[in-house]
């Protein structure tokens, strides 16, 4: 750019010397324009945190919930200033005012309830507050003992701008009005007197009056940040229990394939556990070309169903039902008999295809061919997946492969479906789910999507900001205390919480955990405590209910998975855990703490297989113990936090055992539990504050 714009000496004299007088003035006016702006925006407004990589992409927040805005605000010198959050929906002309408060060394925040599941601007304000800075000044000298009679003409000026340029209406005019004309009266009739000074400025300093003025008084050196977009969601978008299932398991008998009639003789099942999701695997026609056998052999016998993710036969594609399921007209009878059991149904979108897709032979532009003629099959080498191939985002297929995406994700709306589970999104682009995610949402707004993304940090990070609502997380994989600390930290106290919701997932048809594998019935107890209570989002696979945990030999699969074969499921065989999943869901439905994902807080368990922790809404405080070694015995020293309530170290708080539904106090600070994995590898208590009704 500064290459562009070099003039030699000679060139500069000789522009001047042809524009004469007139350049100088031009340029001075310019510079006062610009001089003039800067002056005015004498307050920094820094650190804004739903300000997502500039303002690129919106950060998000739920409807009806508390969306806590903070920044860093400051201005020179000592003067008062306010600041203020501006909020309206990106339609509505005129925009709410939310007062920000100085929370501590220059960081303000405020608390906005969004009403509405949609788009927001956001714009925070900040101003010198004079009548603020009058006041306390004004204070001091009159504790000093000084004459303040120009001070008080100074605060009756402040006052008069209030009422001229604040526009106050109703009581709030009339307060300031009459303070005046009291002021005037008294002030003429006392004189200089300097007794006098102390009862006006009581009037003119009222606290009443300083409210009001901080509402309507003079706003100088105005200053905007620029306006930001926040994304509201619907509650469920944050706050969910998934529970998943193939539909072609439903039928209790391995020899004959589900329908999705089965699937309704199980909704009081999955109801009466507490989950309020119930997740399905493609339900697509499932390609014959290489179709996978039992235990993913590369070759099926006779009469296997083959994987659900090979998409499509000659019987339809994406917008397509596998005709043994049944027709739509049941699956729209499952929708309305799954919402009548408080469900809602969620549909894994997979963007692959089987070798039989209509798709490869109606829009061959859309797939890769090798130079023999051949398709390519999906590959991650060494891996070869002959049952599948993956369409290309680019070259022929843009736009006409994206507009058909989009459409297949529009049709299973229409059809009543509005979470979808994606499938591998972090191996396509991410311009295109930014703009698929827009286009649906501009119908729907409540429409969920929910990352599968076992990947790279930064790359589960930038799928949630292009607007998937939920992510998967490596919460699968963590374990130990530390590790399970540091990582729920990140989540809820980095600039991911702003825009980053994790689903909790404790295991998937793809993932047999290897703490699952090894723990017996006390690890999945462990494991579900820990996902239904430290996360807003969390979901079973079914057959964790009975610790089902039986691998392949070294690798995180499941033994005769249920991608490659029809099962047939006992819930209710010896050892199951339904008891404890029930408690978790009630809990989560009755405890508005444990509704809420960024709230939670470690405290101090002196040993190092056991893990404490805290979630506080309002007065609803929980306090959760866990034993996170499924094995042995652990006997521990731990804190009540009395401080999160402003007691001191020695102070008592009632106690509600929420497993077994007992009640006590406690004493200090410090005391010592002990959890035996076998009968109870957790604990959940609820505190009261002094004065809180049980």
């Amino acid at each position: 750019m500064l290459g562009n714009n070099l003039t030699t000496n000679t060139e500069q004299d000789a522009a001047q010397g042809t524009a004469g007088t007139k350049a100088q003035p031009d340029l001075e006016a310019r510079s006062d324009a610009r001089l003039g702006t800067l002056a005015a925006q004498r307050i920094a407004i820094e650190g804004v945190s739903i300000e997502i990589d500039g303002g690129r992409f919106p950060a998000k927040a739920v409807v009806g919930q508390p969306t806590i805005i903070e920044a860093d605000i400051f201005s020179d010198g000592h003067d008062s200033i306010a600041a203020a959050v501006l909020w309206r929906r990106a339609d509505d002309r005129e925009a709410c005012e939310a007062t920000m408060t100085l929370v501590e060394n220059d960081r303000w925040a405020t608390s906005v309830v969004f009403p509405e599941n949609d788009f927001y601007e956001c714009k925070i304000i900040s101003w010198r507050d004079l009548f603020t800075t009058w006041h306390k000044e004004v204070t001091k000298k009159l504790a000093a003992g000084q004459r303040i009679a120009l001070e008080l003409e100074e605060g009756r000026r402040l006052l008069e701008a209030g009422l001229k340029d604040g526009h106050p209406s109703g009581d709030a005019r009339a307060t300031l009005v009459g303070v005046l004309a009291a002021d005037a009266a008294y002030a003429e009739a006392a004189g200089d007197d300097a007794p006098a000074d102390a009862a006006r400025f009581a009037r003119l300093g009222d606290p009443s009056v300083l409210a009001l003025m901080q509402q309507f008084g003079p706003r100088t050196n105005l200053t905007e940040y620029k306006t930001l977009t926040v994304f509201v969601d619907r509650k469920a978008a944050a706050f969910s229990a998934w529970y998943e299932i193939m539909p072609r398991s439903q039928s209790g008998d391995v020899n004959r394939h589900g329908t999705f009639d089965d699937v309704i003789a199980r909704l009081p099942y999955v109801r009466d556990l507490g989950f309020d999701v119930l997740y399905f695997p493609p339900i697509h026609p499932i390609g014959k070309t290489n179709r996978k056998g039992r235990n993913n052999s590369l070759t099926a016998q006779e009469g296997e169903p083959g994987s659900p993710y090979a998409i499509g036969s000659e019987e339809g594609g994406h917008d397509a039902i596998h005709p043994e399921l049944g027709s739509f007209e049941d699956f729209r009878r499952l929708i309305a008999a799954a919402r009548d059991h408080g469900l809602e149904i969620a549909l894994d979108f997979a963007i692959q295809c089987s070798p039989d897709h209509p798709w490869i032979k109606q829009h061959p532009e859309w797939f890769d061919w090798r130079p023999d003629g051949t398709i390519k099959f999906a590959e991650n080498p060494p891996k070869k997946y002959e049952d599948i191939v993956n369409v290309h985002f680019y070259r022929g297929a843009l736009p006409s492969l994206w507009y058909a995406l989009r459409d297949v994700v529009l049709f299973w709306v229409d059809q009543g479906v509005r979470i979808f589970r994606v499938d591998n999104p972090h191996t396509k682009p991410f311009p295109f789910w930014e703009w698929m995610i827009a286009e649906v949402r501009a119908k729907d707004p409540g429409v969920i999507f929910l990352a599968e993304a076992f990947t790279r940090p930064k790359v589960m990070k930038r799928l949630a900001k292009v607007g998937f609502s939920q992510s998967y997380s490596y919460f699968t994989w963590r374990n130990r205390k530390q590790e399970i600390t540091d990582y729920l930290t990140e989540l809820t106290q980095e600039e991911c919480r702003e825009y980053m919701r994790p689903n909790f997932f404790v295991n998937t048809p793809d993932i047999n955990p290897r703490f699952l594998q090894n723990s017996g019935r006390p690890g999945f107890r462990t494991r579900l405590v820990l996902a239904a209570t430290l996360g807003g989002n969390y979901g079973v696979y079914n057959g964790f209910e009975i610790c089902e945990a039986a691998p392949v030999p070294g690798k995180e699969e499941y033994l005769n998975s249920e991608k490659y074969e029809i099962r047939a499921w006992n819930m209710d065989q010896p050892g199951h855990i339904q008891d404890d999943i029930r408690l978790m869901n009630r809990l989560r439905r009755t405890h508005p703490a444990l509704q809420h994902f960024t709230n939670v807080k470690f405290y101090h368990a002196w040993n190092d297989k056991v893990l404490s922790y805290g979630k506080q809404t309002g007065n609803d405080f929980l306090l959760i113990h866990v034993n996170l070694d499924p094995h042995n015995i652990q006997s521990f020293e731990f804190e009540v936090p009395l401080w999160e309530f402003g007691l001191p170290d020695e102070a008592s708080v009632e106690v509600r055992d929420l497993v077994h539904g007992n009640s006590f106090t406690w004493h200090g600070k410090n005391h010592w539990l002990e959890l035996e994995p076998h009968s109870r590898p957790y604990a959940i208590w609820q505190l009261f504050a002094p004065g809180v009704p049980r």
